[in-house]
């Protein structure tokens, strides 16, 4: 099984569309999804929620048969794929404001609402979860907190999942990956990679793309 995340930045062009097909996943964790995004070859559920106009928060793009769920969260998507649940999802980064759908005072606050409202809508079993969750794991912190890092980890470990991309580059020298995919920790990982979503060189997204293999 091939996984992919990717935060789209609500573009789309042939371009975007030959680099997600070249990705050559099973499954795409999108974010920031235009509504004109149209994947040859996949079935793909959009969240409810507009972030922008014509643009949704999340998305999940599958070669397999798709079965959509409620979202869990606005800023959220999730869908059954043979016998799996995936969940894409964003959570707050430190300039997002409230919006509406995260409460509190401070980015911690609002990671904590955010998860909050997850956390009992992701199933402990056969869960794959990803997006951009706009915050590193471990090293500098750039654009989440260090309170929203506790409790995001606080709740991966509910779950029972570890997250491969961890340890993975940001597109800016020196960080890590804000931009995520957690599996199950009996999986095994086969490769994880950082794909740089560029075109004529130019880049496609102000993210790049993330992939893991599993077995």
């Amino acid at each position: 099984m091939r996984i992919g995340t990717w935060n789209l930045a609500g573009r789309w062009t042939p371009e975007h569309e030959r680099f997600v097909v070249d990705l050559d996943c099973d499954v795409l964790l999108l974010t920031e999804v235009s509504e004109r995004v149209s994947i040859p070859g996949y079935g793909l559920h959009l969240g409810a929620a507009l972030m922008a106009r014509r643009r949704r928060w999340a998305g999940v793009a599958s070669r397999l048969a798709i079965s959509p769920l409620p979202d869990p969260h606005p800023a959220s998507a999730m869908a059954v794929v043979d016998g799996w649940t995936f969940c894409s999802a964003i959570l707050p980064w430190k300039g997002a404001g409230s919006r509406n759908i995260w409460a509190g005072s401070g980015h911690a606050a609002w990671t904590e609402s955010c998860l909050s409202w997850l956390l009992p809508a992701l199933p402990t079993e056969r869960l794959i979860w990803g997006g951009d969750w706009n915050h590193a794991l471990s090293g500098r912190e750039w654009t989440g907190s260090v309170g929203g890092r506790t409790a995001l980890l606080a709740a991966l470990e509910k779950l029972n999942l570890h997250v491969p991309t961890a340890s993975l580059a940001h597109r800016i020298e020196g960080l890590l990956s804000i931009d995520h995919i957690a599996i199950p920790t009996d999986m095994t990982v086969t490769a994880a990679s950082r794909v740089i979503g560029s075109a004529d060189g130019r880049r496609l997204s102000d993210h790049d793309a993330y992939v893991v293999d599993l077995r």
